[in-house]
């Protein structure tokens, strides 16, 4: 997904312990901060994280939802892929909000009415929404009620990982699932490739899978045949 989306092709799905923060150390502990309260502190204020494709906001946002959920927890969830989103439910104790810079107007619609009613229900505590997009939120194609509420809890502007940390994910997650990746290999897709950590990712979880298909071991040669045959 993005830079710190470990989420694609892994075992384990996106966490916030599996999140290589790298500069967005601070995201992280907020988002952290905000689990462990269950997210209904007495008074919860929305959360917005912004950032250029990569940075890893799918992720931080799946693994909150994920803890969330683990906690007992039921959480309402709007992407960009929901075409239909459903009413506010006053079960929620939470409201994730992910690619609001996609947000069609019935999207836009449904994330207004959730914010409001999270943030000022008819029935019980305030509720936390967090939401993330590409643009800060002055920026944001979206209509000016839904902008200007984006835009005035805390805001996090999420950075790229430089190249020795995305070489340390790299390795990490190969080691993960148990590939030696030589720093030749290594070398080859970050001189070649999306350096984008996402886009990295998904290249090693299609090198892993077709290693496995033809029984090889992790080269340049092969990620060159798989390039040519895929």
């Amino acid at each position: 997904m993005k830079q710190l989306a470990l989420d694609i092709g892994l075992v384990t799905g996106p966490t916030l312990d599996n999140f290589h923060a790298g500069p967005n150390a601070q995201a992280l502990q907020h988002l952290r901060l905000a689990v462990a309260g269950g997210a209904a502190p007495r008074s919860p204020v929305p959360t917005y994280l912004w950032g250029e494709t990569g940075t890893g906001k799918s992720h931080l946002l799946r693994a909150t939802y994920e803890a969330l959920r683990g906690q007992g927890a039921s959480v309402g969830w709007l992407d960009a892929s929901v075409a239909l989103p459903s009413a506010f439910d006053e079960r929620w104790s939470a409201v994730l909000l992910d690619e609001v810079h996609l947000y069609t107007t019935a999207q836009q619609a449904a994330a207004f009415n959730w914010f409001v009613n999270a943030i000022n229900p008819t029935e019980g505590a305030p509720r936390w929404v967090l939401a993330a997009g590409d643009l800060p939120p002055a920026d944001l194609p979206l209509r000016d009620d839904l902008r200007t509420r984006l835009g005035w809890g805390h805001v996090f502007q999420l950075q790229l990982l430089d190249e020795q940390e995305r070489r340390a994910v790299l390795r990490q997650q190969a080691d993960a699932r148990g590939i030696f990746l030589a720093d030749e290999v290594m070398n080859y897709m970050l001189g070649r490739f999306s350096r984008d950590l996402g886009s990295l990712m998904q290249l090693l979880d299609r090198l892993d899978s077709f290693a496995l298909r033809t029984q090889r071991a992790v080269t340049v040669p092969l990620l060159k045949t798989m390039l040519e045959t895929e």
